[in-house]
């Protein structure tokens, strides 16, 4: 029996969140979003049981003509509210508050492992956020694909980062202020790794996560996209990071169906896989998962099994704390104390056995 399990960085939906509950995966941490699309989602969690919960940064802080905007041409995303002055920043942060957003995400990013160049937020913005958004109480946190974006964020005081940095082994003066400044890393690796390590379709072909996706879904976790990212540099990151003592967490950065190489949920079995790799032991690797996320995020009532804490639990066959992978054998999923039962026709909603036993279709 585990807690249920917390993905660190998604970019999510309702059909992603009922997609990851399926694999254990009882709540997501969305690192941007459209508020007016997040909002009804995040109601609709609490009040049904086929749904994993959800926080969320709401609309990150990113330059007008800079990362993601070349990815989400077409979209129809209304007038996105950005920050590129240090006096513009506080209200920023407020704006997303009142949004609802649970932390701020802030996007350091030039474009390099997209093969292309772009503006980024400049460090004088990113500082002025951070420190906003402790004014308020709230963490902030910097998407890093780059050494240099990942020294932009210490330098800027960030609470931790949402990637490894691809393009070299983190360097050992910035590990040690990351360990003085008490910032977690997010390693989120199955998606720049997947053109390189064949994450997504190897995945795929695990029958254990075919049969709970439909057939959008498999063929999307099957699909490779080619970044400017190199793997082996991210694994031994994460295992000096370790031995350092700086807290990894587990994020994969699934988003909507579209974005190739990922599927929420099964994408953070195999990212426990690669922390595994990079050093940590399986229980090191689970507790990434779920009580260290959980307690870094103040989600104080998950990522453990006690009294008085949510009952999100997931049962499997075997022992992950000594074969990791384990964690795919999944029997049973609780969401809030209503079980799910799969229904075993991917693609369908999911039936429920109620507290007694009975299974009804949809909620109970």
């Amino acid at each position: 029996m585990l807690p249920g399990l917390i993905d660190a960085h998604t970019h999510t939906d309702e059909d992603g969140l009922r997609t990851a509950l399926r694999f254990g995966v009882t709540t997501e941490l969305d690192m941007m979003s459209v508020p007016d699309a997040m909002a009804p989602i995040r109601k609709k969690a609490q009040t049904e049981f086929d749904l994993a919960d959800v926080r969320t940064a709401s609309w990150g802080l990113a330059h007008p003509d800079g990362h993601p905007h070349q990815l989400r041409r077409g979209l129809d995303d209304p007038v996105w509210p950005t920050a590129i002055v240090p006096s513009e920043a506080p209200a920023f942060v407020e704006g997303r508050l009142s949004e609802g957003a649970d932390y701020i995400k802030i996007m350091v990013e030039d474009g390099t492992a997209f093969s292309t160049s772009l503006p980024v937020v400049p460090p004088e913005v990113v500082a002025a956020a951070v420190e906003a958004a402790h004014e308020r109480g709230v963490m902030a946190l910097v998407h890093t694909l780059s050494a240099t974006a990942t020294r932009v964020a210490v330098e800027a005081g960030a609470d931790g980062v949402t990637r490894l940095h691809y393009d070299e082994v983190i360097s050992e003066d910035l590990i040690i202020r990351m360990r003085e400044q008490g910032m977690f890393v997010i390693t989120t690796r199955p998606s720049p790794s997947g053109a390189s390590d064949g994450i997504g379709p190897r995945l795929g072909a695990d029958l254990r996560v075919a049969s709970r996706l439909n057939a959008a879904w498999r063929d999307n976790l099957g699909r490779e996209f080619a970044w400017n990212a190199h793997l082996p540099n991210a694994l031994r990151s994460v295992g000096l990071l370790h031995a350092a003592g700086v807290e990894v967490l587990a994020g994969t950065d699934a988003a909507h169906l579209g974005a190739p190489g990922l599927a929420h949920g099964a994408s953070l079995h195999d990212e426990l896989r690669l922390l595994e790799a990079g050093g940590p032991s399986p229980l090191e690797a689970l507790t990434a998962a779920t009580r260290r996320t959980a307690d870094r995020f103040g989600l104080t009532d998950r990522g453990r099994i006690e009294p008085g804490a949510t009952a999100d639990p997931v049962l499997v066959d075997g022992d992950p704390t000594s074969r990791l992978s384990s964690t795919l054998n999944t029997r049973a999923v609780w969401c809030r104390g209503h079980r799910l039962a799969p229904s075993g026709v991917t693609g369908e909603r999911d039936s429920w056995a109620g507290p007694h036993g009975d299974t009804v279709a949809g909620c109970p």
